[in-house]
């Protein structure tokens, strides 16, 4: 009995210590690995770089008035549209006091010679009905009344123009009426009705009464690295992707480039600017912020590959091109290739491979099991 169970502990204990060593070599051997295969395709192939700004209309004209005083009224607000000429506000003239007496005294003096010259005149004009005088002082006398009827009008029109900024005479070209100097879209209006206003002059740029801007005239402004404004120039094409109107892209072509950069966190950027085409349906406010993608490099109808199935080495580049598939093992033959332009994702192959051979790219899976389809 004793005998029996020493031999089935013995059997026990080595196939213990078999199944040990069946495990352990099992675990050691060399994992197969399957890959994702991709085939080679025609395609095209984009460089591009991304500037970030936004989107503004090409000139905001600033409306100032051309007279000092108080805003009696605002006809216009924000995102009112506007013709040239319209109306925005109305100014109440406040004379000063040395220029309201000056006004008065010229109006009296006027009058005064008036009555002067008047008299003058019906003696004149008495004398030469009775032949007493030639016609030649009949006439300077008539035109010394009529110079003294004009200064007496012409003093109660500055007089009216010093009290109330208009006269009968220049009503219609009243400064007091602040008017849009060009037509577009009113961006703001920063007075209200109360507000002193100051009139431009040599030493003051003058109150801002409105922001007028055409919406219809939009260009991007933004800023592009150092690195990258070598390889761009005037009338380049580009995308603009506005932020506020998602899945929406507009075409601008580059304009400008400013010759002298600015440092902004340790990096040197350029100004650019590009005139953006955006449609009539589509609302775009001022200060919209926007990207804009333009297009460094581009190749059409190119044989392309992902560009993470390149490998490099050795100032050389080569793919692993499936040569065949075993049950569950694959087959590569190693083959150099020559690459061109890449976008990052996909990349150009200009000689090493033909469309439609088939390429090892990301490993699946490190346990053999279902192979991906060919």
């Amino acid at each position: 009995m004793k005998k029996v169970f020493r031999i089935t502990l013995f059997v026990i204990m080595g196939s213990i210590v078999l199944g040990t060593f069946f495990f352990l070599w099992k675990k050691s051997q060399p994992k197969a690995v399957v890959y994702e295969i991709v085939a080679v395709e025609e395609g095209n192939v984009e460089n591009t770089s991304v500037a970030t700004g936004k989107v503004s209309p090409r000139d905001e004209i600033l409306i100032k008035p051309q007279i000092s005083g108080i805003i009696s009224e605002v006809l216009k607000k924000a995102g009112d549209y506007v013709k040239q000429g319209d109306i925005i506000a109305t100014v109440k003239v406040i004379p000063e006091v040395a220029q309201l007496n000056s006004a008065e005294s010229r109006v009296n003096i006027a009058q005064i010679n008036l009555t002067q010259i008047k008299a003058e005149y019906d003696r004149q004009k008495q004398l030469y009905e009775k032949g007493v005088i030639a016609k030649e002082e009949m006439d300077k006398s008539e035109a010394d009344y009529k110079k003294a009827i004009e200064e007496v009008e012409n003093s109660k029109d500055n007089l009216d123009i010093v009290k109330s900024g208009i006269s009968k005479k220049t009503a219609q070209y009243s400064n007091t009426q602040i008017r849009s100097t060009i037509t577009g879209m009113i961006l703001d209006v920063p007075v209200k009705t109360g507000n002193s206003v100051i009139q431009a002059n040599t030493f003051n740029d003058g109150t801002t009464i409105a922001t007028v801007a055409n919406m219809n005239d939009m260009i991007f402004i933004g800023k592009i690295d150092e690195t990258e404004v070598g390889r761009v120039h005037a009338g380049m094409p580009i995308k603009l992707s506005v932020g506020a109107i998602e899945g929406a892209k507009f075409d601008a072509v580059l304009e400008y480039i400013s010759p002298k950069g600015v440092e902004e966190n340790g990096a040197i950027l350029f100004e650019i600017k590009a005139a953006a085409r955006i449609p009539d349906t589509m609302v775009v406010r001022a200060g919209y912020s926007a990207n804009a993608e333009i297009v460094l490099n581009k190749v059409e109808k190119v044989l392309t590959v992902p560009e993470s199935t390149i490998t490099f080495g050795n100032d050389s580049s080569y793919v692993y091109i499936l040569k065949d598939s075993i049950g569950h093992k694959q087959v590569f033959d190693k083959r150099h290739v020559k690459t061109g332009l890449s976008d990052g994702i996909k990349v150009e192959v200009k000689e090493g491979l033909n469309k439609g051979e088939r390429i090892r790219a990301n490993e699946v899976s490190d346990k053999p099991g279902t192979m991906p389809k060919k």
